[in-house]
């Protein structure tokens, strides 16, 4: 009969031992996949955006980083003896994952997916081996798509970045140019630097690759930092280049340059032009450092006895901290698939369309649509924008509301805050506030002037639903995932109020229209986002 013991490793049991410790790893990962499924299809959608198509070739660098340690330092039995501080990690894992399936958030079941694995390497090799072999675990976060509020942010700054940088260099060669936003104004022809045009498809795979530059070349540790930080910047600047390039092509021969297979294949020339200013840059701190080896071999790309180290996947050796840390795994997942299913309680609200189009003194105009690209973006479900007038007020207020069933898989909700300077609006501190209106009703909100020219205009805007008004977006987002997991709703809206400051005008006066026609919308608002 064969015990259970703390120790393990790879081949350095016997054949039985060998087969139960492999048996239990195997179950772990079939049971993990059951728990992690819904991350699993959401990384999958993830990595048919562009931004994240590089996805797929995440884990197999990882696999091909982990191998080589595995080569250079392969644990014996004697050798791995703390394998215990990996059960709460894999516990962690766990019930993050089973948070983000009750939330119906599948980004959140991804990333503790990592966290999961991470656990599973400390169970099995244990905590001073574990700590070696992180970095083929941490390099997994590169095929994971950022948080939407996240990437919206770092998309529209990296647009501005770029736009900013490639008009500096369509002026460096005698072009006159106009920025207006993300717009660059050549006079005959305006190109919208949008967010294909930000970078993120170029920075998220050199990034990537920098990493592994990093983790792979011999040398001292602050080139391996040097090249880890240097990914973004010189990607930033070169997309910029690639920007300022598509203007000068279009301002000489025409707008199909930069449009189709042209705008494309600019693209991926860039993109090499990236790695190979990475690899010069390597070159150049090692002549600084005084390595004179050449770069191959100091990069370290040897593939000798890499591919034998797979077969060691078959000789993990039992312990009682892999069999339990497989019973905690199979009992998440038989659990979270026998519960009873939760489903999503039906929302009984109007459609913004019968919103209505008189509040007390204040008239509304027509409906206005969004053209198709900013509805797109904006991934609504429902959405309502017009301006109001009143014969009491000499200025209108614009009102919008974007309403979302759900804020899951990608959808969600995107702060003024990024959105407004995109438009080439100068926005001011944005200041917290709160509304009491006649009623007692307090009505939090957050306050910003916005300036374009001459054009002054004061902006309200908060988030809305589910009972709650809030002002912060991270907030916004924590609460998302509470009410997910209490209520199993995530549905919610961004309600926004914009009102021109007119020439003569203080701005407390046009914060008391906005104050005036909160009075007679906000009792409105249930209606079409339900508490």
């Amino acid at each position: 009969m064969t015990t259970l013991s703390e120790s393990g490793g790879l081949g350095s049991g016997s054949a039985s031992s060998d087969r139960i410790g492999t048996a239990w790893l195997f179950v772990s990962f079939a049971a993990a996949i059951a728990v992690f499924w819904s991350g699993l299809i959401s990384l999958g959608e993830a990595w048919s955006v562009p931004e994240y198509s590089h996805g797929p070739l995440i884990p197999i660098l990882s696999l091909y980083l982990f191998l080589r340690q595995l080569r250079e330092k392969n644990p014996t039995a004697q050798e791995v003896k703390d394998r215990w501080v990996g059960i709460p990690v894999v516990i962690v894992g766990l019930l993050i994952g089973l948070m983000g399936d009750l939330a119906r958030i599948p980004d959140i079941t991804t990333y503790a997916l990592l966290i999961w694995l991470y656990g599973m390497l400390l169970v099995t090799f244990g905590w001073r081996n574990g700590w070696i072999y992180w970095p083929p675990v941490l390099h997994l976060i590169y095929m994971l798509p950022l948080p939407n509020f996240i990437y919206w942010q770092v998309s529209i700054q990296l647009q501005f970045i770029s736009s900013e940088l490639g008009v500096w260099f369509i002026r460096m060669v005698g072009i006159p140019v106009f920025l207006d936003g993300n717009i660059i104004d050549l006079g005959i022809y305006k190109l919208h630097v949008a967010e294909a045009c930000s970078g993120l498809r170029y920075l998220f795979p050199v990034m990537s690759f920098s990493y592994v530059f990093a983790v792979l070349y011999r040398g001292p540790v602050w080139i391996k930092a040097v090249l880890l930080l240097s990914a973004a910047p010189i990607t930033i600047v070169m997309n910029s280049f690639r920007v300022g390039a598509i203007g000068v092509l279009v301002d000489s021969y025409g707008i199909e340059h930069a449009e189709g297979f042209l705008h494309y294949f600019e693209g991926w020339v860039i993109f090499i032009m990236c790695i190979v200013i990475l690899f010069a840059l390597a070159r150049g701190l090692q002549m600084i450092s005084g390595d004179r080896r050449p770069i191959a071999e100091a990069l370290d790309l040897s593939y000798d006895g890499i591919w034998p180290q797979v077969s060691k996947v078959f000789h993990i050796r039992h312990s009682l901290s892999l069999a339990i840390a497989t019973v905690v795994i199979v009992a998440a997942a038989v659990g979270w698939h026998v519960a009873p299913g939760r489903a999503a309680p039906a929302i009984d609200r109007d459609p913004l369309a019968l919103f209505p189009s008189q509040l007390g003194n204040w008239a509304s105009g027509t409906p206005q649509k969004l053209e198709a690209d900013i509805e797109q973006v904006l991934g609504a479900d429902d959405y309502h924008s017009v301006v109001f007038g009143s014969q009491d007020h000499l200025a209108p207020v614009s009102f919008f509301v974007a309403y979302y069933d759900k804020q899951t898989e990608g959808a969600g909700i995107h702060s003024p805050e990024v959105c407004i300077p995109a438009g080439g609006w100068e926005m001011s501190a944005i200041v917290r506030q709160e509304i009491t209106l006649t009623n007692g009703e307090m009505v939090p909100v957050n306050r910003a002037v916005i300036q374009k020219g001459l054009r002054k205009q004061l902006v309200y805007y908060w988030f809305e639903g589910r009972g709650r008004r809030m002002t912060n977006d991270y907030v916004a987002k924590a609460m998302t995932l509470v009410d997910g997991i209490s209520l199993s709703r995530t549905d919610g809206a961004l309600v926004r109020l914009i009102t021109p400051i007119r020439p003569g005008e203080s701005d407390n006066q046009a914060a008391e229209r906005l104050r005036s026609f909160l009075e007679n919308a906000v009792p409105v608002l249930p209606r079409f986002v339900p508490a």
